[in-house]
């Protein structure tokens, strides 16, 4: 297949690649019978919308494509035995994952609970002394005091934990992959469970939550009792999405959409204050989910106090609030240079190493548990290999993995634990946790090597650049963006669509140490702005700092900023080539 726009090798030395002349002729079809534009039909060709579907599809609703909470296995033990703890005034505990989904998933059951007058135990374990998920102390104190555990985000590798609050009724509500033997708890609501169909694999934690609340809600009403109104719950619901990075399909792009609109009515105190100190100027996006507000409930995670982020989502009070976000913001910058450190180092050691193996993989003393998931996602992406990065403390490692698509990393990484060849680890297809010693390091990673490796991993090469149509500088106009947008939202397995500019002039503008600003002209109408983020920590702003008179074709996402009043259009570049 020839390279789109003859792009062989762009300046960051990837291969432009376009769509089939069977896609062409799909979204050209899909445009007569729709009348919609092109390039918006070139999207919905690509996800496989039929004509027919068009309309539903750029409108999702919660309401229509909502399943059936029923159809999780355990559901129906799970929202009985809520609702016995609520006609009782039981004692609930709260265990919870630290991060995004896990805080979000907490906060969904806190603010819940809250409109009935019932105040639960929250903990979340800290990521340093306790590490991932429940524990036997942990879970043993709580079944000590407590009638209820609700484990979200986590719980359904943890067998031993979960037999040790005996003392307690445990309901687990989680997505990650299970084994074939689950824990001995009261009900485990998780799509992947091994004997789920799959249907609902897409959700996340938050997503089951609110499944089982939307089930208690519907027992409540029937009952003739009064219920919050869920709909308002779906921003919390939409943050964990995009910030665990979940496909965005079914019924996620409904949480989504309604979640973003239910966030920019600001009426959470905590999104509130939390889009106030990321200095959020404009109504909120996938985009600004997952890189804006997502890292900042993190941070407390990842290197501060473990339920600041939980905390935030579920308070009611303004000023508390103000404060936990003033705290979260600081813990960001910090995480960010603790991360950045790391990063250096982990990237120094594996390219010695070699970023062509089925694996990429780095491992030092002192580097904090809490950054080696985002640095992990940094070397996959410098590789376009699956990446493991572990920091020891002593004889003891915690690691974080990110994977590739076609390459289930989760899976292979329980395999690891199974055999003993570490100490624990589990996770997704895309992404998992471990534990390991010093010991158990190098044929523990010589091993996941080789089964990566049967997988294919070492036969990827560079990643190609997707290009989804072409397109002139004066098409890019605010109403087509905005005919576009309602084809997301965009994220994971759903994403946003690339476009390419042909021979296009450039004026660039350097923006702090790292960043650049450009106009791009074609000559078919004003100029569009464009804006690279990290273009020279790589081959990009070198190369479009001192165009001359060079024309180059260029790629990039699509986007509006609203500054002052006034829409734009703005393009975020991915990549270019000499034209």
């Amino acid at each position: 297949m020839t390279p789109f726009l003859n792009v062989e090798t762009s300046l960051t030395g990837r291969r432009w690649t376009g769509p089939t002349a069977e896609a062409d002729r799909q979204a050209e079809a899909l445009a007569q019978q729709t009348r919609l534009p092109l390039p918006l039909c070139r999207i919905l060709a690509a996800r496989g919308v039929a004509p027919q579907d068009a309309a539903a599809f750029l409108a999702p609703s919660v309401r229509d494509l909502l399943p059936d909470p029923l159809t999780l296995r355990d559901m129906a033990p799970a929202a009985g035995r809520l609702l016995r703890a609520l006609d009782r005034r039981e004692r609930i505990a709260i265990f919870a994952d630290y991060d995004v989904d896990g805080g979000s998933s907490a906060a969904l059951l806190i603010v819940w609970l809250r409109f009935f007058g019932l105040v639960p135990t929250l903990y979340i374990p800290d990521r340093i002394d306790e590490g991932y998920g429940p524990n036997i102390p942990a879970m043993a104190a709580l079944a000590a005091q407590h009638d209820l555990i609700l484990c979200v985000d986590c719980g359904t590798l943890s067998h031993d934990p979960i037999a040790a609050a005996s003392a307690a009724d445990v309901v687990i509500l989680d997505h990650h992959l299970a084994l074939e033997t689950l824990p001995a708890a009261l009900a485990i609501v998780n799509p992947n469970r091994q004997d789920e169909d799959g249907t609902l694999a897409h959700l996340c934690a938050a997503g089951v939550v609110f499944l089982l609340l939307v089930e208690a809600n519907r027992r409540l009403k029937a009952a003739g009792h009064a219920t919050p109104d869920l709909m308002a719950f779906l921003d919390l619901v939409a943050l964990a999405t995009v910030a665990d990075v979940a496909p965005l399909t079914g019924v996620n792009r409904a949480f989504v959409r309604q979640g973003l609109k239910i966030m920019a009515r600001r009426d959470r105190p905590g999104l509130r204050a939390l889009a106030d100190v990321a200095r959020m100027d404009q109504a909120p996006t996938p985009y600004s989910l997952g890189f804006l507000l997502g890292p900042r409930v993190n941070a407390g995670g990842r290197i501060g106090q473990a339920d600041l982020g939980a905390r935030l989502l579920a308070t009611d009070n303004d000023q508390e609030a103000a404060a936990l976000a003033a705290r979260l913001d600081q813990l960001n910058t910090d995480r960010r240079e603790v991360t950045e450190r790391v990063r250096e180092a982990a990237l120094a050691q594996a390219e010695a190493r070699g970023l062509e193996a089925p694996l990429v993989w780095a491992a030092g003393e002192g580097w904090h548990p809490g950054v080696v998931g985002i640095v992990a996602a940094r070397l996959k992406e410098a590789a376009n290999r699956p990446s493991v990065v572990i920091g020891f403390d002593g004889d003891d490692g915690k690691g974080s993995a990110r994977s590739v698509p076609g390459v289930d990393l989760g899976a292979a990484i329980q395999r690891l634990a199974a055999e003993g060849m570490i100490t624990k680890g589990g996770g997704h297809k895309m992404a998992a946790g471990l534990s390991l010693t010093r010991a158990q390091l190098a044929p523990a990673m010589e091993r996941l090597s080789d089964l990566l490796a049967r997988q294919g991993a070492g036969a990827v090469g560079p990643l190609d650049l997707r290009i989804d149509g072409l397109l002139t500088t004066g098409a890019a106009t605010v109403a087509l963006v905005e005919e576009i947008e309602n084809a997301g939202p965009f994220g994971s397995a759903a994403p946003a669509p690339r476009f390419a500019f042909a021979k296009v002039s450039v004026s660039p503008r350097r923006i702090g140490d790292s960043h650049l600003k450009l106009t791009l002209s074609d000559g078919s109408g004003p100029g569009l702005d464009a804006i690279a983020f990290g273009a020279f920590d790589g081959p990009l702003g070198p190369a479009l700092e001192t165009p001359g008179h060079r024309r180059f074709h260029v790629a990039g996402k699509l986007e509006l900023n609203h500054w002052n009043g006034r829409t734009r259009v703005q393009l975020r570049l991915d990549d270019a080539a000499p034209a």
